[in-house]
């Protein structure tokens, strides 16, 4: 196995993703050089800049360094990728980027947090418990924290905290002492096939905790009597038959105020600083890995308190009396039904529009039906265009697929700049307040300002 010590330089072939880019913070972070390539230019590929790591975004071995020690990639860049196919020709040491986080995680305390939905905001909610509480560890997450601006940070002990991704079953290069299962929803069919295989995946993973380990479980999931961990702890919303629950739960502007049962111990008066119901679950989780690790309860419920949340996950945009409009990367049925119902809730009076960018082709056919169900609970719904990411087109596989299995007739797909254009024109509810949400796991996030200067131009 690769050790890091050895390494001077590591080069990153696509540094722009969520996962590549808290890698290579971490490299930097131990004195590394560090540089990269990415598609295209992005906030996060700016900011990382900003930070002192070159990236070129052309595709050009020229372009790549050649006295690089380490080659990572992402398992979305496509086989004929020049560079990567160069690197290998050469014989550099190339690792995909689940197999470099199991070198850096092979000595840690490892605590793995996986699911189709969920994950990111749990991870970086235990995360920052840690932090806050003073407890400490290294956070390697699918998104960026808003109270740190940031998807990675460092710590002197050896304790990490991991999204871990099922995409491509990389999370089975991971070795947990604590791991947590928020669902198992299908997706990502394109790399199981079908639903069961994706469940058997997280079965696998389940079996891959330490000795003397635990498993924190939503639940209700299937097939959880199939888990393979050394102790098994539940959690759920509001299920009093699981370890952990929530009670007394109130709506106080906007936010959320509940006592948590933890394995019998009540924890009194936590106030949740973000939107959705969905992520008070995901506090529950995160709060009993706290308590699992012995830290103070006092400590725990002022960390929730300043948890600000994750950008893109019911993040606020625009929240007056009259307009909210709330961002979140939801891009699978469940997600948007748990972002919808939230938002409702929150806002039940408001006239509700849902903007979605579905994302990949392949997620689009298999669960077309389900995209349709769950957008049906908007008042008014706008599809973009399919955001293909890694893959190529599929002939009959669009958009208006999805509009096409809906019921409600206030559906349609337009393209960005006509999306612009609609929104600018006079709200047709006229004394009621509007709710706008952008949904989405492609460039969707894009829009975000030119939206607010045409919602706020009102």
């Amino acid at each position: 196995m690769i050790d890091l010590n050895t390494i001077k330089r590591a080069y990153f072939i696509g540094i722009g993703g969520i996962g590549m880019s808290a890698l290579a913070r971490y490299f930097l972070s131990k004195g590394k050089k560090v540089s990269g390539y990415d598609r295209t230019q992005t906030a996060l590929t700016l900011q990382m800049e900003n930070e002192g790591i070159p990236i070129h975004y052309t595709d050009d071995p020229g372009l790549a360094p050649k006295d690089a020690d380490l080659v990572i990639y992402t398992p979305a860049i496509p086989a004929n990728h020049l560079e990567l196919n160069w690197y290998r020709g050469q014989d550099y040491p190339v690792l995909k980027r689940s197999e470099a986080l199991e070198v850096i995680t092979q000595n840690a305390f490892n605590i793995c947090i996986a699911g189709t939905h969920g994950k990111t905001t749990t991870s970086a909610m235990t995360a920052h418990i840690l932090r806050h509480s003073g407890y400490g560890c290294n956070a390697f997450l699918g998104g960026i924290a808003v109270n740190y601006d940031s998807n990675f940070w460092s710590a002197d002990n050896a304790v990490c905290v991991i999204e871990a991704d099922e995409y491509d079953r990389s999370f089975l290069r991971l070795n947990p002492d604590i791991a947590v299962i928020t669902a198992m929803d299908a997706d990502h069919l394109d790399i199981y096939g079908t639903e069961r295989a994706m469940q058997d995946s997280f079965i696998e993973f389940s079996g891959k905790i330490k000795p003397g380990g635990v498993l924190f479980v939503k639940a209700g999931l299937s097939r959880s009597d199939e888990f393979k961990a050394p102790e098994k702890i539940t959690y759920h919303f509001s299920d009093a038959a699981a370890d952990i629950y929530a009670k007394d739960l109130k709506i106080v502007n906007g936010h959320y105020q509940f006592d948590a049962v933890v394995k019998g111990e009540l924890i009194k008066d936590l106030t949740l600083n973000m939107g959705g119901m969905h992520n008070v679950e995901n506090a529950l989780a995160s709060m009993g890995i706290a308590r699992h690790l012995k830290i103070d309860a006092g400590l725990i419920r002022r960390a929730v308190a300043d948890f600000k949340g994750v950008k893109r996950r019911f993040e606020y945009i625009i929240k007056t009396g009259a307009l909210a409009y709330i961002d979140d990367y939801a891009h699978h049925p469940e997600e948007l039904n748990a972002l919808i119902g939230s938002a409702k809730e929150l806002f039940g009076d408001m006239h509700c529009t849902v903007i979605f960018q579905p994302h990949l082709y392949s997620r689009t056919k298999d669960l077309a039906a389900q995209f349709a169900e769950s957008l049906d609970k908007a008042d008014e719904v706008i599809l973009l265009p399919i955001y293909p990411a890694r893959e190529l087109p599929v002939e009959g596989v669009n958009s208006e697929m999805i509009v096409s299995k809906m019921k409600n007739k206030q559906s349609r797909v337009l393209d960005k700049d006509k999306l612009l254009e609609y929104l600018g024109r006079p709200f047709s509810q006229p004394g009621k307040g509007r709710l706008i949400i952008t949904a989405g796991a492609g460039d969707i996030d894009r829009l975000r300002e030119p939206i607010k200067t045409v919602l706020s131009a009102k």
